[in-house]
């Protein structure tokens, strides 16, 4: 995680934070609120969350399991439980500060796409994110 000072301390931002369910995100949401936000109030933390959409299956897969739709369901409901144990893990960390506002936003998608898009669309002045360290960024 980089440790360089945040590009203003000024008030009033919008900071997109992408949470998942994995630990990077929480190191990047717990790494924010401490250098980050600031102390005074007025910014605003927009936690985004991508829901990965559910894989298309075929109505036999190749070992000869039908895909019923309540398996489907099922599959749709624990995704759906995914995404708000995460969120909800982030908002929780984020209570701690109570003169923060925090908004959120769940979409369904690539993560790549969904955090990009996000980012125009709420205004964001700043994003942060975790890694898990596979590539240059």
């Amino acid at each position: 995680m980089a440790s360089a000072a945040p590009p203003t301390t000024e008030a009033g931002r919008r900071i997109l934070v992408a949470v998942d369910e994995g630990e990077e995100s929480v190191h990047a949401l717990t790494w924010c609120l401490a250098n980050v936000v600031s102390p005074a109030g007025g910014d605003t933390l927009v936690l985004v969350h991508a829901r990965r959409p559910r894989p298309v299956y075929a109505a036999m897969d190749s070992a000869g399991y039908i895909m019923t739709s309540d398996v489907l369901a099922s599959v749709e409901r624990h995704a759906a439980d995914v995404s708000a144990a995460a969120v909800d893990k982030a908002k929780r960390l984020c209570a701690e500060h109570p003169h923060l506002a925090v908004e959120t936003l769940v979409e369904g998608g690539d993560p790549r796409d969904v955090i990009c898009d996000a980012a125009d669309k709420v205004g964001a002045d700043l994003l942060v994110m975790g890694s898990h360290g596979y590539g240059f960024i």
